[in-house]
């Protein structure tokens, strides 16, 4: 009983902070700050302030800037533009037509972007307009863009990766290779909803496209061409071992900001603004990990992250009943939280339960990105809807009713990646060993 008197004491001062509109890096510290003042005999400022510089001070934390720096620069190019023109002749054919550009456009720019909300918007001022010109049904325009700009969150560079790997000290480079088969089938099961939906729906009657010679379509498909070397460049010499996630992130500013230039599109004014977003960005992540840090530590003084690793063992769960809890746990907590705050938070108490139940931690790190996903498109909070609604200027209700369908599919990919755990072990496991 003491754990869950801890855990109301924790989640009443969370809660009340949260709700004065304090930001979520310093309510977590606030958090800590109580449970250290209240629960242990250390100093407490002492504590905060050795531990909020072991957290910013990790080399490892220097990829996730460099990441989303190279996203903010392809952000600012035309690549939206060009990847709409490369990608429409070779999805026309298909059944479902164009809508496949949605899903196929977010799953290229995820893999050049860590954001969801950046994948988002670059798909989606492109392919909006396009495909309402082109009379596709705009639930199925809106839900599959809410759905697969998700996909940021999962193919590396995946920044909620990088926050989980740094949160419980694992190989972002591992965890990063494990994203890629799960991403990969995760987009092929948004294609095939598609196909079959259009196939079966009597309002699917979009305006047919021209038909193209090879030619003219490789002739269109040029500009996406550096965007493809850049994401093998900044994968493959993650898997190859050539180079460590951060120095893969280093080569994908430099290719990024290469791209850029030769688009013509890169000037004093989208360089610093490139910068700034990334800075930006960076810092409010470093200030979440920094305030679930001491969090991490107040927690571990009080002992509840093992009291409570104690308790679920006693429970005698299996280790199938433990992922079904921690499946609606974080559905229940992404409708109020984003994605890097839910992992964040909640690592220090699941990080000893999973291991505990033999849960591979890389595998585990998977599973969470995709719960994680799903609450990026369920209100209140779900962040994806509200880019959405401004793109659109739809009602909610009507944005989250059209990314229903895609919320079941990832739903049903938990349950694919559980009945199959080697589609996120297998590549990491058979890497080549890279630089330390």
């Amino acid at each position: 009983m003491q754990e869950i008197q801890l855990i109301a004491i924790f989640l009443f001062v969370l809660f009340l902070l949260l709700g004065t509109g304090v930001w979520v890096g310093l309510a977590l510290l606030g958090v800590a700050l109580v449970g250290v003042e209240l629960f242990t005999a250390r100093p407490a400022g002492d504590a905060m302030i050795t531990t909020i510089w072991s957290a910013s001070s990790s080399w490892t934390l220097t990829a996730l800037p460099l990441f989303i720096w190279m996203g903010e620069i392809l952000y600012r190019t035309r690549l939206s533009e060009d990847m709409f023109r490369g990608l429409s002749p070779w999805m026309a054919r298909l059944p479902g037509g164009l809508v496949h550009t949605n899903i196929v456009g977010c799953t290229v720019f995820a893999a050049v972007s860590g954001s969801s909300a950046a994948t988002l918007t670059t798909v989606g001022k492109m392919s909006i307009p396009e495909l309402r010109k082109r009379k596709y049904p705009e639930k199925m325009v809106i839900g599959t863009l809410a759905g697969a700009a998700t996909l940021g969150l999962m193919i590396p560079p995946s920044l909620t990766l990088i926050v989980y790997g740094v949160t419980i000290n694992e190989s972002i480079t591992k965890l990063f290779i494990a994203g890629i088969a799960p991403g990969l089938v995760l987009a092929l099961l948004f294609m095939g909803y598609v196909a079959i939906h259009s196939q079966v729906s009597k309002n699917y009657k979009p305006d047919p496209e021209p038909r193209l010679s090879f030619a003219q379509k490789v002739s269109n498909s040029r500009f996406l061409f550096p965007v493809i070397v850049l994401i093998l460049v900044v994968i493959g010499s993650m898997y190859l071992g050539f180079a460590t996630a951060t120095e893969a992130a280093a080569f994908g500013v430099i290719g990024s900001l290469t791209l850029a230039a030769s688009q013509r599109s890169l000037n004093w004014k989208t360089f610093t603004e490139s910068l700034m977003g990334a800075t930006r960005t960076s810092a409010m992540i470093a200030l979440i990990l920094a305030g679930a840090a001491f969090l991490s530590l107040s927690m571990g003084f009080t002992g509840l992250p093992r009291g409570l690793a104690d308790l679920i063992a006693s429970l005698d769960l299996s280790r199938f009943e433990l992922l079904m809890v921690l499946l609606v746990f974080y559905i229940v907590l992404g409708c109020f939280l984003d994605g890097i705050s839910s992992v964040v938070l909640t690592m220090a108490v699941v990080e000893p339960m999973i291991r505990q139940a033999g849960i591979d931690v890389i595998w585990f790190g998977i599973f969470i990105v995709v719960v994680v996903e799903m609450a990026q498109i369920t209100p209140p909070i779900g962040f994806n809807l509200f880019v959405l609604q401004g793109m659109t200027h739809h009602e909610m209700n009507f944005i989250a009713r059209a990314a229903i369908p895609m919320f079941m599919i990832m739903l049903l990919m938990v349950f694919v990646l559980i009945t199959v755990p080697d589609l996120a072990t297998w590549l990491p496991e058979n890497m080549r060993p890279g630089p330390s």
